[in-house]
């Protein structure tokens, strides 16, 4: 039985490799469906958490993971000695930059040259990680061939980007269509057979060209998040509360999409993505201004928070240095767990180059996670009457829906609110309300 006919049926099995907020709801969803699935990744913890029914994600509860243990066609392993048992094998790795901004593709990599080590005839590889136009055909694809076998012959690529919002109930993997590019026919009839078993595909020519959709997904929403930011800061200057500037516009029926202003950008997918074209770009001598200025607007937006707080706190004739800030909300979008490229952990390094002791409460985090550039050896306080009193400033950067904000608003001091979670009490400030 060739591939397409194995997936139509049911009978392939599915690897998925990389079982995050990418991967795991992939591979939930797979297994609702009848597939027989290999969940493997390189952390031996989740791979026990999963093996015992738990889940490490919040927006994911645990009855999830029982429901498609109790299948019994789902098994988890860190082995990728293991990977020669699945016909085909999505990849959902991070994608993250350097430190100067340069594409750090090491995940992909490391992950193909192990999946080589064992590639069989008749495999397909699919890469779901965000990246630059032609990582699956000049970087994937080759590494795969070291195996000794040819792409297209022996084993084929696909490219299907995740858009995945965590917690989003409107949007799900059921209801979002998915992108799939493959240069090879066969390879695109079996992505489109594999991905409309769980949503409605959205077949694109090549693999370059659904790298590409996905990039200008987010630089969309990269740039016309740095307008607003922009737009905030030109407005504050004028006396105007922009939160009630983007009401007024969005109530055109055409032509407008309202985007929000923030304290920076966060995610996996948005403050990243941009950067992986105006990388590629330079490949073909073309400058991206556009997309560069946008992406320096929401990377200062951090230290437009600072600023804003340095001035309200002086205002108060106190000193920022030494002072104490409670930052409310860690993670980088409401109500989630997720702490990937939040802004948070630059607002809190900023405070600390400052002199400031932070703390931070935030319900969905308990202790900040480690990631490369920081480790903070911090963990949630409590959000109490007598803990708020405590702090010269409490500074809104996630707008939790579970979080008391009136208790802040009685007991706090000063409140830097870059979320509008104070919409109710004045435009651009009330008393100890400050908009940032």
């Amino acid at each position: 039985m060739d591939l397409k006919a194995k997936i139509e049926s049911k009978q392939a099995v599915l690897g998925i490799v990389g079982l995050g907020y990418v991967g795991l709801p992939l591979l939930i969803e797979f297994a609702r469906k009848g597939f027989s699935i290999i969940g493997l990744d390189i952390d031996q913890s989740k791979i026990d958490k999963l093996s015992a029914g738990k889940s490490y994600i919040k927006h994911i509860p645990s009855k999830d993971i029982e429901e498609i243990n109790g299948l019994g066609k789902v098994k988890y392993t860190a082995d990728f000695a293991k990977s020669p048992e699945a016909d085909v094998i999505l990849i959902a790795l991070p994608t993250p930059l350097d430190e100067h901004r340069e594409p750090d593709l090491s995940y992909i990599e490391v992950t193909s040259h192990e999946l080589k080590k064992y590639l069989r005839a008749g495999q397909m590889f699919i890469l779901e990680s965000s990246t630059w136009p032609g990582t699956t055909d000049e970087v994937m694809r080759p590494i795969l061939e070291e195996s000794g076998k040819k792409c297209g012959v022996d084993f084929w690529v696909a490219f299907s980007p995740e858009r995945e919002d965590p917690n989003n109930q409107n949007f799900t993997i059921r209801t979002i269509p998915k992108i799939v590019g493959a240069d090879d026919p066969y390879a695109r009839e079996c992505a489109i057979s594999l991905y409309g078993c769980i949503t409605t595909p959205v077949p694109v020519s090549s693999t370059r060209a659904a790298e590409s959709a996905k990039l200008l997904e987010n630089i969309f929403r990269s740039v016309n998040i740095a307008l607003v930011n922009e737009m905030k800061q030109i407005l504050e200057r004028m006396g105007i509360d922009v939160w009630e500037v983007i009401k007024a516009a969005s109530t055109k029926p055409f032509g407008f999409m309202p985007f929000y202003p923030g304290p920076g950008l966060g995610g996996h997918c948005i403050p990243i993505d941009p950067f992986y074209l105006t990388w590629k770009a330079r490949e073909f001598d073309m400058p991206t201004r556009f997309i560069e200025l946008a992406g320096e607007i929401n990377t200062n937006m951090p230290y437009y928070v600072f600023e804003k707080t340095l001035e309200a706190i002086n205002e108060q004739g106190k000193s920022l240095k030494n002072a104490k800030v409670l930052i409310l909300g860690a993670a980088y979008k409401k109500d989630i767990d997720d702490m990937r490229e939040t802004p948070a952990f630059k607002v809190i390094e900023i405070l600390h180059e400052r002199g400031c002791t932070v703390d931070y409460h935030d319900p969905y985090v308990p202790k900040l996670p480690a990631t490369r550039k920081y480790q903070y050896e911090m963990s949630s306080v409590p959000l109490t009457a007598e803990n708020v009193k405590k702090y010269d400033v409490v500074i809104v950067i996630t707008d939790h829906t579970d979080v008391d904000y009136e208790l802040v608003r009685k007991h706090a001091s000063l409140i830097i609110d870059t979320r509008n979670v104070y919409k109710l009490y004045g435009k651009l400030g009330d008393g100890n309300i400050v908009k940032a």
